[in-house]
């Protein structure tokens, strides 16, 4: 049995860019998801999911997204 997700939101802030001993580029932000369902005063609540993506996507990630850019995440 294999488990996926599929999550759309936005940037809390600008995605950080490093790279390892290896010169392999790794990025990492949190998404801002919000929830299809308001709690028990009517509010609407998300969730704070953190990611982190490797290689090509990551400068990918780092060039084009900052905060406040929607974004989807498969995996």
């Amino acid at each position: 049995m294999m488990n996926r997700v599929v999550l759309v939101g936005r940037l809390t802030k600008d995605p950080e860019l490093r790279y390892t001993q290896n010169g392999t580029p790794v990025a990492s932000f949190t998404l801002a998801v919000n929830r299809t369902f308001t709690n028990a005063q009517g509010e609407r609540e998300a969730d704070f999911i953190n990611c982190i993506i490797w290689r090509k996507p990551a400068e990918n990630v780092a060039n084009f997204l900052k905060k406040g850019s929607l974004a989807g995440v498969d995996g």
